[in-house]
């Protein structure tokens, strides 16, 4: 039997947890795609397959892009939480199901429920 490769599991894994997570109206989906260089968010209603809120890094101001370090990749996607939580409030949307999209919950997927959670969202 072959093995599977790392984005063929992580895509297993992420279907498991999508027939189970499920975002509503009153609680939509804050869904998580993490690349090597980039990190992005979108908050959206499955009910009605509509992307509410969506942030990505490429937005942050450039004074928070700076070296390619792993610690500042992790500050980047904290920020990157904060800007999704505000733009979230800011719609009105103030309690969300997280989806780490199949992604171990730690290092920039961890630091951007974080920084969600500092920007006042409740998951």
């Amino acid at each position: 039997m072959a093995t599977l490769s790392r984005k063929t599991r992580r895509q297993h894994r992420h279907r498991r947890v999508r027939s189970k997570v499920v975002g509503t109206a009153t609680r939509p989906r804050l869904a998580v795609f993490r690349s090597a260089k980039h990190i992005t968010a979108q908050v959206i209603d499955d009910a009605v397959g509509k992307t509410l809120v969506s942030v990505t890094d490429k937005q942050l101001p450039a004074a928070m892009k700076g070296t390619k370090a792993q610690t500042q990749k992790v500050a980047v996607a904290e920020a990157v939480g904060k800007l999704v939580a505000e733009k979230a409030k800011a719609k009105k949307i103030t309690s969300v199901v997280y989806d780490a999209a199949g992604y171990r919950y730690h290092g920039r997927v961890k630091a951007l429920a974080d920084g969600a959670r500092a920007g006042g969202l409740k998951f």
